[in-house]
């Protein structure tokens, strides 16, 4: 057993005979089990899906949320985990608030832990780059007001820069499994978004002789661009003002996440 076999040779001066090693393996091995099973169980726990696995429509998104809004990764402060984020905060900077009772914000930090469904990290940009930019669905951290989570049933869905400055969600839609019926919407783009490039490595051959066939991307230089979006406006019209209602008197801090 590698673990057994490790300790005893990183032990000083330690000359054990063959029945001490075996026995000094199985008390390692007897000391380390209980933590992995717990390891295994908590990773299991984790995988486990959502309450809500069922598509939402982005009226509901919005409903459950206590800010939507159209917002830019600026930065990131996550632990890492196997080269994915497993804990910390991103920064936002919100561009366009349709649902939003703090007014005065303009940067906001979004915190996450753990390795779930619908996680809510954001991939930091570079010094050189601009962030990636979404349509976001975020409510209030019971434990810390000041701050924003996902939902359950995901947190946004990215917005690319069309050629005449518009704002897009692109097509394919990932992120959150919307139940809107958007298909009729869907526009072809030539977007001016460096985020709407992507790398062969990014897909599977599958997917990506799918989507050539279908139109959804195009070749581009060295890698592939998508080409289809659904106007923001439009999407604008699936969520409606009482979705959108904020409670003025409702703001954060009190024992209940408000004051």
């Amino acid at each position: 057993m590698d673990i057994g076999h490790n300790v005893v040779n990183s032990t000083d001066g330690f000359n054990a005979q063959p029945e001490m090693k075996i026995l000094k393996s199985i008390a390692v091995a007897l000391l380390v089990l209980p933590g992995i099973l717990f390891a295994t169980e908590t990773s299991r726990a984790i995988a486990e899906p959502g309450p809500n696995a069922s598509p939402i429509s982005l009226n509901e998104l919005a409903s459950k949320a206590d800010l939507v809004a159209v917002a830019q990764v600026k930065d990131t402060d996550y632990l890492y985990t196997r080269a994915f984020p497993s804990e910390g905060s991103a920064y936002l900077k919100i561009l366009i608030a349709y649902k939003h009772n703090q007014p005065d914000e303009d940067i906001i930090e979004v915190y996450d832990k753990g390795l779930h469904p619908n996680e809510c990290y954001f991939e930091n940009p570079t010094v050189l780059e601009e962030g990636r930019r979404f349509l976001v669905f975020f409510r209030h951290d019971p434990d810390d007001p000041r701050n924003y989570l996902g939902l359950a049933e995901g947190c946004a869905l990215e917005i690319f820069v069309t050629g005449d400055n518009r704002y897009a969600l692109k097509f394919p839609i990932t992120g959150i499994d919307l139940a809107d019926e958007l298909d009729a919407l869907v526009n072809e783009y030539n977007f001016r978004d460096s985020y709407a490039l992507i790398t062969d490595e990014d897909l599977t051959p599958s997917v990506r002789d799918e989507m050539l066939e279908d139109g959804l991307i195009i070749p581009y230089q060295d890698e592939f661009k998508y080409t289809r979006g659904v106007d923001l406006s439009a999407i604008r019209k699936l969520i409606s003002a009482e979705a959108l209602k904020t409670d003025r008197f409702k703001t954060p801090l009190d024992n209940k996440g408000y004051k």
